[in-house]
Parts: C-alpha cells; structure tokens; sequence
C-alpha cells in the first residue's frame, strides 16, 4: 500500500499549524499522563493504521507497559487502569462516535467526577486532535512506521 498523497507536502501551513495544535495540548502535564491511552483509543475506533502504529510506539518509548497498551482495546473489562485514565477512555469513546442525541448525561457526570472543567476541555480538544489526524492518515492511506525515523519511533524497537 502507497500512500494517496502527502498532504503535509501539499497543505504546509495547515498541517504545521495542526502539530502545533496538538503539541500545545500534549504539553499539558495531566494530558501526559494520559495522551497515549486516548491517542490510541480513538484510532482504534477509526481503524487508523498510521496512528495505532505511532501511538503505541510513541507509549513504549515513554514507558508505558505492553500488557496495558494490548488492553486499551478493551478497557472497560481490564483491571489495568485508574478510574481516571477509564473516565479519559470513556470521554474518548463519547466524542469519537458521537451519539445521535449528543453525549449523555450520565456520561458526562462520570467522567466530571475524574476532571475538572479545565481538564476535561483540554482532553476534549485533544480527542479533537487525534479524530483529526485519524481522517486525515485514512483518507490519505498514511503507511504505518513510514515516519518513524522522522518522529523518533525507530527508538521503540517495535520492527
């Protein structure tokens, strides 16, 4: 598989602003803690190739276990994370696959209980982000670890 086209090439100033955007999120400390898990959960649920390789390369650089980074795909049933990281996990799943009548209630209060406002609209724009990035790489067919040397995730040794 081959990429359509390099839209990085083609539209530098939006996709510069873009990372921008994203790198300004990620330098949140408490989004650290969690960036990984939702980066990852959201391009499961997008089927994003391209950024499931990246994000999961990207968590074992910074430490994250493999057994956790196998169960981000089912979280709900393991016992692996905080009720934090399954309120983020929750919040990235709502905003993902929009329900038809908007996030419920009772979802929001849930995930309330674990941030505070200023938190969950930070997490909220991240969600944005990687939904962004995950359209962009499968409409374009981005090839998985086509830019790892670019990114510095040969150093996951994940071949």
């Amino acid at each position: 598989m081959s990429q359509r086209l390099d839209y990085f090439k083609l539209s530098p100033q939006a996709s510069n602003k873009y990372v921008e955007f994203t790198m300004l999120l990620s330098k949140k400390p408490f989004l650290a803690e969690l960036a990984h898990l939702v980066m990852l959960r959201a391009s499961q649920i997008n089927g994003c190739a391209f950024c499931v390789d990246m994000h999961v390369k990207e968590a074992k650089i910074h430490g994250e276990r493999e057994l956790r980074l196998h169960h981000v795909a089912v979280w709900r049933e393991s016992p692996l994370f905080s009720p934090r990281e399954r309120a983020a996990l929750e919040w990235t799943e709502a905003l993902t696959q929009l329900p038809p009548h908007g996030v419920s209630e009772g979802v929001y209060a849930s995930v309330r209980e674990q941030f505070s406002e200023q938190e969950l609209s930070d997490l909220s724009f991240l969600v944005v982000a990687i939904n962004g990035w995950n359209r962009l790489n499968v409409a374009f067919q981005a090839v998985p670890g086509s830019s790892d040397q670019l990114f510095g995730l040969d150093k996951a040794n994940l071949a």
